[in-house]
């Protein structure tokens, strides 16, 4: 994969350059859905769209990424609305940093794009619990995308809460928002037409003027049980174009012809032998037929970006499938948001058909690497633990108020002492200690929910049950997928009771409270800190394929999990989040095993 790239001291200079002279009228405009096609500012309108998620790219790179979208000849970006992120507990919201959707979009205009924003609830896009909050799983009896009144008033305040900070961004009053999808791909999980009325009610509560549309699968059930009479539907696919457009036109005729998601790649389960991706060659043939036929479409992804943090979510095939860290999805723009061969190859064609040449590409900045160094420092997770909460039986992450991270289950054993050990469920991914010392692991992705408990070495034994939450269901009948140990617990049979329990969110709090010593070879769970220097910052991806199992900061920055079955071993580390001189990093390594090398490289892999 080749990339255009300029050197450093140029790219800022090639940024600016490339924006546009004259940046979109902020005066109040429409954008109406008409006699079978487009309307903007009372003129037919094709909408090429790609789709780009703010919390997934640093907001240093917001306009460099959207500039990169206009000179590929696109004319309007897509985006989720992720209200997990947003309101990470009831009532408390934010829109700083990385956040900050309403500038986010606000760029968009500057740069000379249109916008279509797709607010959920319930967005999917291999993202923790396909966009919703934890904290809705703390009730048993939780519902999710149905008219059930919980949800319904959770999903109210939210919207109402978002109309506040980006309703007054609508075409019809000067902004770049043209048009706003309601839930996602409904018709692939229920056929509430009562909650999708609601819902877009309550749209239209929180501000939202702009037409509405719902976004499906082509075949006929689908868009019966996901669309609306009020609302446009659309319908997503990456092959056999004509095909689809024919479905949608038998199921509603006389309305604008429009691609919602155009794959032009795809997602990564940890454990795959190799990245998703799409062949855009093999593709070439629908979107051209789309440029010919005057359908609109939006690629899905133009450029992925990263799922830092904890936020990856999961699929549910035969078996759990979590997502690996990164979303460059095979998109156009590569993760590190460089222009890719696909990128020039759909940039050919829509210019071609087009017969209008898009803007010059700018470059992108030079990527770095960082010599290889070792931790010099070691904080042992199990001597840090504190605040149990007593629990008669196991219960979820959720219903002790936390919504992502890790938690420790911790019992002595009464009865049994050794057999065989059964957790029922752990979610996800469990690692077994008896007095300190670790057994195994138990994994959710391979179908595992017991192993053998040799007799100890001691009379006192104490179990420790290390649940690590590898990303909760985005799609499906499975979202209900609560984390940590979701039942109970038996050894030989006998149900073990009793318990203390240590939540982990892993958050900045818990990592300042920290204390160091020399690193060592211990075989538990450990915080392995050390540093690099740089003489400037530049992209780099930090090579973790000595380590085994874990999560990565830099400079406080979560930059998402790595795991040694792959096929990821690089983590993308932006820019941005360096500094000049030295840089922190701290490794949480699940495995043990002491301290090992990093370096940074140049390319993902």
């Amino acid at each position: 994969m080749r990339h255009q790239r300029i050197a450093p001291a140029l790219f800022l200079i090639t940024l600016l350059s490339a924006l546009p002279v004259s940046p979109p009228s902020a005066h109040a405009g429409s954008f109406a859905v008409e006699k079978g096609q487009f309307f903007l500012n009372g003129k037919p309108f094709r909408i090429i769209s790609g789709e780009i998620h703010y919390p997934r790219i640093p907001r240093e790179y917001w306009r460099d990424r959207m500039i990169k979208a206009k000179a590929m000849g696109l004319n309007t970006i897509c985006t989720y609305i992720f209200w997990n992120a947003h309101e990470p507990r009831p009532g408390t919201f934010d829109f700083s940093g990385d956040l900050d959707v309403a500038t986010f979009i606000k760029t968009a205009q500057e740069v000379g794009l249109w916008v279509m924003i797709r607010p959920g609830p319930y967005v999917c896009t291999e993202w923790d619990f396909g966009g919703l909050p934890a904290w809705l799983l703390r009730d048993p009896e939780a519902r999710i995308r149905c008219n059930e009144h919980e949800f319904m008033e959770a999903s109210r305040r939210y919207l109402i809460r978002l109309g506040r900070e980006i309703a007054g961004l609508q075409i019809t009053r000067g902004g770049p928002i043209i048009l706003a999808q309601l839930e996602n791909e409904y018709g692939s999980y229920g056929n509430d037409k009562v909650y999708l009325a609601e819902l877009g009610q309550l749209f239209r509560e929180a501000g939202f003027t702009i037409p509405l549309y719902t976004s499906d699968g082509s075949g006929l059930s689908q868009l019966e049980a996901g669309a609306l009479p009020s609302a446009l539907p659309v319908v997503n696919f990456g092959g056999g174009a004509q095909r689809h457009f024919e479905n949608l036109a038998s199921f509603r005729s006389g309305i604008p012809a429009m691609c919602g998601e155009f794959w032009c790649g795809w997602f990564t389960h940890w454990g795959d032998q190799s990245f998703g991706g799409a062949d855009i060659e093999k593709q070439r043939a629908d979107i051209e037929w789309m440029l010919n036929t005057g359908k609109s479409f939006n690629f899905y992804m133009f450029h992925g970006g990263t799922n830092f943090g904890f936020w990856a979510g999961a699929n549910f095939g035969d078996r759990y499938e979590p997502d690996i860290t990164s979303y460059d999805y095979d998109a156009p723009l590569d993760e590190a948001g460089r222009p890719t061969a696909k990128y020039f190859n759909l940039r050919e064609v829509i210019s071609r058909s087009s017969g209008t040449p898009p803007p010059a590409v700018p470059g992108s900045a030079q990527t770095i690497e960082i010599p290889a160094f070792l931790p010099d420092a070691q904080a042992d997770l199990f001597a840090h633990l504190a605040g149990p909460v007593g629990s008669v039986q196991p219960r979820s992450m959720e219903s002790y108020g936390q919504n992502l991270g890790m938690i420790l289950y911790r019992t002595q054993l009464i009865g049994p002492r050794s057999g065989k050990l059964v957790i029922t469920e752990p979610h996800d991914y469990a690692i077994v200690f008896i007095n300190g010392k670790r057994i195994g692991t138990i994994d959710r992705a391979r179908g595992e929910t017991a192993l053998v408990l040799p007799p100890p070495d001691s009379p006192e034994s104490r179990l420790d049950i290390l649940v690590e939450a590898m990303g909760r269901i985005n799609f499906g009948g499975r979202m209900l997928d609560r984390k940590g140990i979701t039942d109970r617990v038996e050894l030989a049979g006998v149900t073990l009771m009793n318990w203390s329990v240590y939540p982990l969110p892993l958050d900045h709090g818990f990592l300042r409270s920290l204390a160091y010593d020399l690193p060592d070879s211990s075989t538990g769970p450990a915080f392995y800190r050390g540093s690099f220097m740089i003489d400037k910052p530049g992209d780099t991806f930090l090579d973790m394929s000595a380590w085994q199992k874990g999560v990565v900061w830099v400079n406080g920055h979560n930059l998402g999990r790595y795991w040694s079955i792959g096929p990821q071993q690089r983590l993308y580390l932006p820019a941005p989040w360096l500094k000049r001189g030295k840089n922190e990093v701290l490794v949480l390594e699940l495995q043990g095993g002491g301290p090992r090398q990093t370096e940074g490289k140049a390319e993902p892999r």
